[in-house]
């Protein structure tokens, strides 16, 4: 099969969205300038899991242009652009594997459809390319994986904790350049990023008023602070709940409140979920809980809200709003008077602000896009060097990313002298 998408008809608007984003997206706009030159990525082939949008579409395109083979499938059922996915097939001739809300087999059928291009490098939002071929070299243990990838880039801070993992198993089979520790990827794409897309998300499905709301932040990395700051701006009283000393020390000194979530559930109206670790909210927070919160999570996976425990505790669920399932529980807080109180859950647990809103902005996946597809050709350049290790993203591929944005926004800095630069390198010069 050459390609899976949901429907042809969906081409034309999908092109429009994309040249909307291709419009924002200035500093990859250079590099594809400067790949459709040089093809450093020619006859090169790429299996891609990622969002399925319109700003994945602006680094699909400037990888073709660099010369590469790319095949595209979803890293999220829910998150993919039906338009988009059929623009990319017919307009830009990638093939392109996904549907919006496929089910789990889909999921995985198509995650081998991009396999079956014999990558060269893999490219992960959540290293699911990563983990499929991790457990088939364990089910053929006995026979020689041909054709491992030279390397692969991986987008988020979940998927960089399990590569991390089947790197310190020693287990990892092929080199990872880890695009989430880029300082330009996680100040923008986690930060002003996660903390815009997210609160949209929320505003998008449930149309509430975040002013004076309690509004819990759960995680307080660079995703989390995001959230925080922008629910402040929105006039929410903000609260944080952490299990790192330093981050919830960090968060205190950023003005917030922070105590434990137990202590939270009594009192907060939302819940926001962005650890990237699973039962983060659980049976025992469900039970504290007041009528008619809201909870969401920002974290990749579908782990961090334990909705088989709300499953359980309800006596009644049904969507009452599209991507908004309410679940009805029997309340403990008899001064209430309620026998039954209300939890909303958005986007079945998923990226809010994915599903319910379009992500982040192409301006901010600009710079994230723009790391992938540096780090793409630095894999070819130095893969026969590189060891089975996660690796950051090369310092000067960083800096690159920043001044070409600085380029791109028409703005100038200064420059170290010689005699600076010479001072700042040297032991013996002091005051």
């Amino acid at each position: 099969m050459k390609y899976d998408i949901k429907n042809k008809l969906f081409k034309k608007e999908g092109k429009k969205r994309i040249e909307w984003a291709l419009q924002r997206m200035p500093v990859l706009e250079l590099i594809r300038e400067r790949f459709k030159k040089s093809k450093p990525l020619k006859n090169i082939n790429i299996a891609a899991c990622l969002h399925v949008t319109t700003e994945t579409a602006s680094l699909a395109i400037t990888l073709k242009e660099g010369g590469a083979n790319i095949n595209l499938c979803a890293s999220n059922p829910l998150s993919t652009q039906d338009d988009v996915a059929a623009s990319l097939v017919y307009d830009f001739d990638i093939p392109v594997f996904a549907i919006n809300n496929e089910d789990r087999k889909t999921y995985y059928k198509h995650i081998y459809s991009v396999l079956s291009i014999n990558p060269n490098i893999t490219m992960d939002d959540g290293a699911d390319l990563v983990s499929t071929i991790h457990k088939e070299f364990v089910k053929r243990k006995d026979r020689k994986v041909k054709h491992l990838p030279w390397g692969s880039t991986e987008e988020t801070t979940t998927g960089v904790i399990r590569l991390r993992a089947l790197e310190e198993e020693r287990r990892l089979l092929y080199p990872i350049i880890a695009v989430n520790d880029a300082y330009t990827k996680h100040l923008f794409d986690n930060r002003y990023g996660t903390g815009q897309s997210t609160l949209d998300g929320i505003i998008r499905a449930t149309n509430k008023l975040i002013a004076g709301s309690t509004f819990v932040v759960c995680g307080y990395g660079w995703c989390g602070r995001g959230i925080a700051r922008r629910a402040q701006g929105l006039g929410a009283n903000v609260i944080v709940c952490e299990v790192n000393p330093l981050y919830a020390l960090e968060a205190v000194m950023d003005g917030f409140r922070v105590m434990p979530l137990v202590e939270a559930a009594r009192i907060g109206d939302i819940f926001v979920t962005a650890t990237g670790d699973k039962d983060v909210i659980t049976k025992k927070h469900f039970l504290l809980m007041k009528d008619k919160v809201i909870l969401a999570n920002a974290g990749h996976f579908d782990v961090e809200v334990d909705l088989k425990a709300l499953n359980t505790l309800a006596v009644r669920k049904r969507e009452v709003k599209p991507l908004v399932t309410e679940y009805a529980v029997k309340s403990s807080l008899r001064r209430s008077g309620l026998r039954l109180k209300r939890i909303y859950v958005l986007a079945e647990g998923r990226l809010v602000n994915l599903v319910c809103a379009e992500g982040h902005p192409a301006e901010v996946m600009d710079l994230s896009f723009a790391n992938q597809a540096l780090s793409c050709e630095y894999i070819v350049n130095n893969y026969s060097s590189l060891e089975k290790k996660v690796y950051s993203v090369p310092y000067e591929i960083d800096m690159k990313v920043a001044s070409l944005k600085l380029e791109a926004l028409g703005i100038r800095i200064d420059k170290l002298s010689l005699s600076q630069q010479r001072y700042l390198s040297s032991w013996q010069e002091g005051t």
